[in-house]
């Protein structure tokens, strides 16, 4: 019987001990965010007081407008950029699609999120609306549909939360090995480490947000067959965009 307690003594020390051990270096510590917060390790791309770090691709001053924590990017103030570049990266954008009844298909609020000035994330009212699904709302622009439909009706704020890997570059610039995306949109997985290809590729580029514009002379599809037009006047807007580079 005194054995027996030993060896539980001593069995019951080494299950402390193990316990209790450290294995390697710990993760840092930071604050998660939340509740319009960024992450504490986040580069925080919108301050959302004014266009600071914002500027149209050209380098040009944005010309999308600020309030009350908002950024609106009204048709004709072409694409905006973030002065910020990244290669890997988990990015959080929050958007508002106006309502627009009276367009149909991709006249409806049509904008995007593109990464690195050269893959975008389709954003588009398709609260019960439908187009091509690897052009909807929430698709890898003509690469790949979204899981599900989880728009919202349009006028209530809706969320991107992506995580981007690069692909790799070939010494041409052209595409060596395709990166991936994985996509929540409204907190619902939507796009699975799906490939991220290309014709070209860059080290880093930066986050832009999509103007369809008939200033620059671009048409849209607004209608099935195709039918072309000039898109319409549209007030797309932004909120706590952030985004935290990622190591590989």
């Amino acid at each position: 019987m005194h054995r027996e307690r030993v060896l539980a003594v001593c069995l019951l020390a080494v299950g402390i001990a193990y316990a209790q051990r450290v294995i390697g270096p710990q993760p840092p510590v930071m604050d998660p965010g939340g509740g319009g917060k960024a992450p504490s390790d986040a580069v925080v791309l919108f301050n959302g007081r004014d266009n600071t770090g914002w500027t149209r691709l050209d380098g040009t001053p944005s010309h999308c407008t600020v309030a009350d924590g908002v950024m609106t990017c009204r048709t004709g103030a072409l694409d905006t950029a973030s002065t910020e570049k990244f290669r890997n990266a988990q990015i959080h954008v929050e958007f508002n699609v106006p309502n627009e009844p009276d367009q149909k298909g991709y006249a409806r609020a049509n904008g995007g999120i593109i990464l690195q000035n050269l893959y975008e994330i389709q954003i588009l009212d398709n609260y019960k609306s439908e187009v091509a699904p690897d052009s909807q709302c929430a698709a890898l622009y003509r690469q790949s549909p979204p899981l599900v439909n989880a728009c919202r009706p349009p006028g209530e704020w809706q969320s991107y939360d992506i995580v981007f890997h690069a692909p790799t570059c070939a010494s041409d610039g052209s595409v060596q090995t395709p990166g991936s995306l994985t996509l929540l949109h409204n907190g619902v997985l939507v796009q699975d480490q799906v490939p991220v290809r290309g014709r070209r590729c860059v080290a880093e580029g930066p986050l832009v947000l999509q103007d369809h514009s008939r200033v620059v002379g671009r048409t849209i599809e607004i209608e099935e067959g195709p039918i072309n037009g000039p898109a319409p006047e549209t007030d797309m807007r932004y909120r706590n965009i952030w985004m935290r580079r990622l190591s590989q």
